[in-house]
């Protein structure tokens, strides 16, 4: 059987991973569930698209330093 529910908490990684899952969030969405995005402040590839409500957690490090230690 299916499951309903109106609410989803997402907790998503950085890369390939969050690609993929942005494309589930799309087809949630369009269903007319509630989504949350919880992620790093220093995201690289996670943005606001208006589908899904994105929250931050501070980290004490800067997206700029991540970019620098991925290159």
């Amino acid at each position: 059987s299916s499951a309903a529910a109106s609410k989803l908490g997402v907790i998503p990684m950085e890369g390939s991973h969050w690609l993929s899952v942005k494309d589930v969030l799309a087809e949630v969405s369009k269903r007319g569930h509630e989504i949350v995005v919880l992620t790093l402040d220093n995201k690289i590839l996670i943005d606001s698209l208006g589908m899904y409500e994105l929250k931050t957690c501070p980290v004490p490090f800067k997206k700029e330093e991540m970019e620098e230690l991925i290159r």
